[in-house]
């Protein structure tokens, strides 16, 4: 059994959670027409549907808050911002706004137009929905051995450069608005990108002049996989490893509400394009605010310059990236599967193997969604086929490369006695799998429709 890495810091605040019974979690799922972001948080034990902005401030992030400038123009906040970004990532132009598909809005629209294509090694779902938005189309172009959950292969978010080429020749490189490279591949199952990997899509988009873009929310827990896992970066810092990467990027969009360990926040970096970057500063005026605050305030800005470095911290990345290898430890025991190796931030469960008799159009990682909550007041969500959706042009459920369900781990939030009931919720549920059945959707918005569609149990 893996030991479980004790956490490099001690508790000085807690948050009051409470159990609810199985009776009353199966009024609160049915009420919330069996979608768990319809739930109250009051009534969830362990909330583990994201872990953007979910994550615990430190003690010197706290600091920094009560020192948080809130001038609308020109705050000393976004100085402090400004100069860690750019000590950190490289990028000589930084513009703060207030989450990450803030900043996919701001860009985007600049990038792409109707008819054209987006290629990622896979789209998240909020960048999905923004490449739709603006009219395009988005591809994605994951290594095949991502595709078998059982392959260890370290670097399993890479992006596929051989079928990126070939996807560039068959629509036309002027059709391809942007290339994007998520780090880590999160609708992957949270699998790492090598330094070897970014280098050579950057290569494929430098020789067809077309824009390099990083999705970067999880950019500190990628450096980790690369120095622990990609020869000749065994001695780097993981500001330096950071610092490579960035390096072969035009241009990065970045929740940091993940790595950088705030609750509120965003970044949008361009290299060393200044008429892209004013381009980009009046859009955010027009979506966000001023640019010197970006939808944020003072406060929230000062607690994300500070967030930056802590997220860099090897010791916190060693205990972070351990807790999430205790969990699939405790699942490989248990003969449930999962997108392995581990993951930076989660464990994907494999759904549709827990539930084969559960089709793809019926939903089995919502499936497993709705029965977690039920066995154990944990909240988790589906990455698979529900997520995906229905194909914008002809109406018609996709069918998803995975059907998972995502455990996501806040940071510095949990212990290793929640780490156990999830796992011994995930076992209760595989002893009497063969009882749940699959769900379908009674109403859905047309963009993003899983956090607000409606379900009802098929009997």
């Amino acid at each position: 059994m893996k030991k479980y890495i004790a956490e490099p810091f001690r508790i000085k605040m807690v948050e009051t959670i409470k159990m609810t019974t199985r009776e009353e979690r199966e009024k609160y799922i049915a009420e919330a027409n069996y979608n768990t972001f319809s739930l109250r948080s009051s009534d969830v034990y362990i909330d583990l549907t994201t872990d953007s902005g979910t994550n615990a401030m430190s003690s010197a992030q706290w600091e920094g808050i009560m020192r948080g400038d809130e001038a609308y123009a020109g705050g000393r906040s976004y100085f402090n911002l400004i100069a860690a970004a750019q000590d950190i990532f490289g990028h000589k132009y930084i513009q703060p706004v207030h989450q990450g598909r803030a900043a996919e809005k701001v860009l985007f629209e600049l990038l792409l137009k109707e008819g054209m294509y987006s290629i990622s090694n896979m789209h998240f779902d909020t960048t999905r929905a923004h490449v739709e938005l603006a009219g395009g189309r988005a591809l994605d172009c994951v290594v095949k051995e991502a595709l078998d959950i059982a392959d260890r292969s370290p670097f399993k978010g890479n992006m596929d450069v051989e079928k990126l080429e070939k996807l560039i020749n068959e629509y036309g490189k002027e059709k391809i608005g942007v290339v994007i490279m998520t780090i880590t591949n999160n609708t992957a199952g949270g699998q790492p990108v090598s330094v070897e990997n970014i280098k050579q899509t950057s290569e494929v988009c430098k020789k067809y002049g077309i824009p390099f873009c990083l999705d970067a929310a999880r950019f500190a827990e990628n450096a980790y996989f690369i120095k622990k896992r990609e020869k000749g970066y065994e001695n780097k810092s993981i500001k330096e490893i950071v610092t490579e990467v960035f390096s072969y990027a035009q241009m990065f969009t970045m929740s940091a509400k993940k790595d950088a360990i705030v609750n509120m926040g965003g970044l949008l970096g361009i290299k060393d394009d200044e008429d892209l970057f004013i381009q980009c500063k009046a859009r955010t005026i027009s979506f966000e605010g001023f640019t010197t605050y970006g939808g944020m305030s003072g406060r929230d800005i000062e607690a994300l310059a500070v967030g930056l470095y802590e997220g860099l911290d090897e010791d916190y990345l060693e205990y972070r990236i351990g807790q999430i290898e205790y969990l699939a430890a405790r699942l490989d025991e248990a003969g449930i599967a999962y997108q392995a190796p581990a993951g930076g931030h989660g464990i994907f469960v494999d759904a549709a193997a827990m539930f084969p008799h559960i089709p793809y159009y019926e939903f089995p990682g919502q499936a497993l969604t709705v029965e977690l909550y039920k066995e154990a007041g944990i909240r988790v969500c589906d990455i698979g086929s529900y997520m995906l959706g229905n194909d914008p042009d002809t109406k018609e459920q996709l069918k998803a490369d995975f059907e998972f369900t995502r455990f996501a781990i806040p940071r510095r939030v949990y212990t290793q006695a929640h780490i156990d009931v999830m796992a011994d919720a995930l076992i209760a549920i595989k002893a009497r799998a063969k009882d749940v059945k699959g769900y379908r959707i009674t109403w859905e918005p047309p963009i993003l429709r899983h956090f607000q569609a409606k379900l009802e149990p098929l009997k």
